[in-house]
């Protein structure tokens, strides 16, 4: 555990630092990363020992409160600002309320401009969802020789603006293990295996919420999601019955009533008959 200063100027402690990443990435010691999204799910990873948290901007100060001493790491998305500005007001701030490294999938420029600002910056390489147009869909990367070049010269790019960390999305692992060591940037990967410094997976791919048609890369190590149905059956049943009571005039049932005190009908009764 480190004792630090967080960026917005507050004494801390932290489980890992930006130096502490980077230096791990020698040892090939691998860590965890998970996106919980409310308060349980943050507990949860606590408590389960998850390394690295990742979480929306509206969940900053609820995850800093919950999980004080965790490397944490907020996004932006890729439509949520407009401006260069814009884009460093939000970062800036997402720090000052306790973030660890600010994710970004905007251009080279912008993540030159925020590491200039010394903000630890996370990019995003291989399949990138919300450009798949660009790519013909959803599909790997890394699959061919030049493929795995291009890749590494985007490597080369971002470490040239600045970028402390990259999630590799989809990308061979074979391809990922190559080009590993041959990157400063501590490389978080997501459905590339078992290549990369941080293993990423979502919340609900981890717990069995992802539907019947999850990602290639998710495995389910629970299944939350037959609990949930479980849970969803047995809400709809107790709304039935709430509706069959209240119809059939039989709820609220006397037990959840009030009363008159002994002899205050009697006397409330009179009282009205005199009206």
């Amino acid at each position: 555990m480190r004792d630090i200063y967080t960026f917005g100027r507050k004494p801390g402690r932290r489980n890992y630092t930006v130096k502490d990443l980077q230096d791990l990435k020698k040892t090939g010691q691998r860590l965890t990363m998970v996106n919980p999204a409310n308060a349980g799910e943050i507990r949860a990873c606590v408590d389960a020992g998850i390394d690295i948290l990742t979480c929306w901007d509206s969940q900053m100060e609820l995850c800093r409160e919950l999980a004080p001493t965790h490397f944490v790491g907020t996004a932006m998305v890729w439509g949520q600002f407009a401006t260069h500005d814009e884009i460093l007001r939000h970062a800036i701030d997402c720090m000052e309320k306790g973030a660890d490294m600010y994710y970004t999938n905007r251009s080279f420029d912008v993540v030159e401009m925020l590491a200039r600002e010394s903000i630890p910056v996370q990019v995003h390489m291989g399949l990138v969802p919300t450009l798949s147009h660009w790519a013909g869909g959803l599909r790997a990367f890394g699959r061919t020789a030049d493929e795995a070049m291009k890749i590494y010269h985007e490597f080369k790019r971002y470490e040239a603006a600045g970028a402390f960390a990259c999630e590799i999305e989809c990308v061979a692992e074979d391809t990922l293990k190559l080009l590993n060591d041959r990157t400063s940037i501590v490389t978080v990967s997501l459905g590339s295996g078992n290549a990369g410094d941080i293993i990423f997976l979502f919340m609900s791919d981890i717990c069995g919420e992802s539907g019947d048609n999850p990602p290639k890369h998710a495995h389910a190590f629970r299944d939350l999601g037959r609990l949930h149905r479980q849970m969803y059956q047995e809400r709809v049943e107790a709304l039935q019955e709430f509706q069959a009571e209240v119809t059939a005039r039989r709820f609220p049932y006397a037990r959840q009533s009030v009363t008159l005190r002994d002899g205050e009908k009697e006397k409330l009764q009179e009282a009205l008959d005199k009206l």
